[in-house]
């Protein structure tokens, strides 16, 4: 196998038919390379899962609780944008320096987050860690596509799916571990989560650079950055209406604004992409396969309940059941659990048998279930019940995630590879980008309003206002109850110290606004439901 390079001289634009069918790695050869790309992967999963359950953590240290949709909706956003950029630069320049180059990236981005001074400035640089981080998922798919028939692909893929279920174990671990310390070798415990991903990352370079070593034939792309601006012109504006909606008024004159900008980027995306062809981030020829077509639109529709349960559960575990970020994350483990057990059983079984729409039917109607059980839990609902829904989330991601990439990419030209696998992570990525902002917009929307209202009815009970009043519980509510009635949900500290019959109130308006918010993720999973059982064609996938 030759290494990459970049494109030598006289290459003619196009493929090579000679080229369309090379021989297939071995078995041995393909899991070599897989070992590469585990290693990068295995450090933007971990990340993911380390902040996700330190984020409460992170949010109240920063005094930006309300704002925390930024930390995860910037790294999304950014990720997005570039995602499909990866997938055009590693057709120039071959996957593994444009993996490298990835990685390289999200490091500094980590070194950024470790000493942000604000929740506004961390996100900020999550943007940075997202410039590298889109690359990482989206290369790895690229090349084991690069490397295996379609229905090989299942059996790879769950070995990244692994990779992601051993963070999910780690990650927990290590974001509670740095999480709940005050400080650490002179820094705020959580800062570390960032800044080990420096370490992490040089080990992954030297992995990559000594085993990622793939076939690369060099093509010729214009790259569309003018499209990629677009596209940050038409999200933008809207994620930050999105967030900020809820104090600007949702028809007020900045929001306004924010939509018409939107507009204007994402109707400028079109028009720049029929203009430039196949050299479009998102070459619009794509659109005209069906799969690909129906691939992208279940991407984007299952990342919205997707990333918007994997944000605000870990906000149930610690407000409602008042769990640490460790236990809140070791909890999380039957999702893990079902998640690796379901990927690599679906993954052999359609390896055997080329047959995934049954898989990918059961996979979204599994995570659809998922959201309906989390729409019905309670400030004290039994930990047993809140794993049923677990389970099901777990195993709907399993089996659904890695038939939708197959789905998308099975009726790409191998020489499109790159550029579609880039485009389906791009609208997953957005899936999950708007999942992320508008569950907790939508939560901290409705959390506010239901808390006042249960307040004004306990404070009706004189024996709620005697408690309220004894000196621990007065201090901690000190600042948190506004004169006009509204509550500052700024830092949810406070709740530890509070006697736990005068914190009810305030946790029952908290699951109140989740219960809405999950049932919304739910009816956004049906409509995915919908879609593949009625559209997706039951085909059966080539072994070559």
């Amino acid at each position: 196998m030759t290494t990459s390079g970049s494109v030598p001289h006289g290459t003619v634009d196009g493929p090579d038919p000679a080229a369309d069918a090379p021989a297939r790695p071995t078995h041995r050869q393909i899991v070599t390379v897989l070992s590469g790309l585990m290693v990068g992967m295995f450090l933007a999963a971990l990340d993911q899962t380390v902040v996700a359950s330190a984020l409460r953590t992170i949010a109240d240290d920063l005094h930006g609780l309300t704002a925390q949709a930024w930390v995860t909706t910037a790294y999304l956003v950014t990720g997005t944008i570039v995602s499909p950029l990866y997938g055009k630069l590693s057709d120039i320049y071959g996957r593994r320096p444009v993996y490298l180059s990835a990685i390289v990236l999200f490091a500094a981005g980590s070194l950024l987050c470790g000493f942000a001074t604000s929740i506004y400035e961390l996100a900020a640089f999550r943007a940075v860690q997202g410039l590298g981080g889109g690359g990482l998922m989206s290369l790895a798919m690229t090349i084991i596509a690069d490397l295996t028939s379609p229905r090989e692909r299942g059996r790879y893929q769950g070995y990244i799916t692994a990779v992601f279920a051993g963070a999910s174990i780690a990650g927990p671990l290590v974001g509670g571990l740095f999480a709940g310390q005050a400080t650490l070798w002179g820094l705020d415990g959580w800062r570390w989560i960032f800044l080990l991903n420096v370490p992490l990352a040089a080990l992954a370079l030297l992995v990559v650079l000594r085993v990622l070593h793939v076939p690369h034939r060099p093509v010729r792309h214009r790259l569309d950055y003018g499209g990629a601006a677009a596209l940050a012109v038409g999200i933008v504006p809207l994620l930050v209406v999105t967030e900020q909606g809820r104090a600007w008024g949702w028809g007020s004159g900045r929001a306004l604004t924010g939509y018409a900008l939107g507009l204007v980027g994402l109707v400028a995306f079109v028009l720049i992409e029929r203009r430039m062809g196949d050299a479009a981030l998102l070459p619009m020829r794509l659109f005209r396969i069906r799969a690909f077509r129906l691939g992208s639109v279940l991407h984007f529709t299952v990342g919205i309940p997707m990333f918007g349960a994997m944000t605000t559960l870990p906000l149930y575990l610690q407000l409602a059941q008042g769990m640490s970020p460790m236990r809140a994350g070791l909890a999380t483990l039957p999702t893990v659990v079902a998640n690796v057990s379901v990927t690599l059983l679906v993954g052999r079984l359609m390896a055997r048998t080329g047959k995934f729409k049954i898989h990918l039917v059961a996979g979204v109607g599994s995570l659809t279930l998922a959201l309906l059980v989390f729409a019905t839990l309670r400030a004290d609902s039994p930990l047993w019940y809140v794993s049923v829904g677990m389970l099901f989330m777990g195993a709907g991601l399993g089996a659904a995630m890695q038939t939708i990439t197959t789905l998308a990419q099975s009726e790409v030209p191998r020489a499109d590879m790159g550029a579609a696998t880039a485009s389906v992570n791009f609208f997953r990525s957005n899936g999950g980008t708007v999942g992320a902002a508008a569950f907790l917009s939508v939560l901290f929307s409705l959390a506010g309003p239901r808390i006042a209202e249960r307040l004004a009815a306990a404070q009706s009970d004189p024996s709620f206002g005697r408690l309220a009043g004894e000196p621990e519980n007065a201090r901690a509510l000190d600042g948190v109850l506004r004169p006009d009635g509204g509550v500052d949900l700024e830092d949810s500290a406070f709740l530890r110290a509070l006697d736990p019959r005068v914190a009810h109130p305030f946790l029952d308006g908290y699951v109140s606004a989740l219960q809405v918010v999950f049932l919304a993720g739910a009816a956004v999973g049906l409509v995915a439901l919908v879609i593949a059982v009625w559209r997706v064609p039951d085909t059966r996938l080539s072994a070559d």
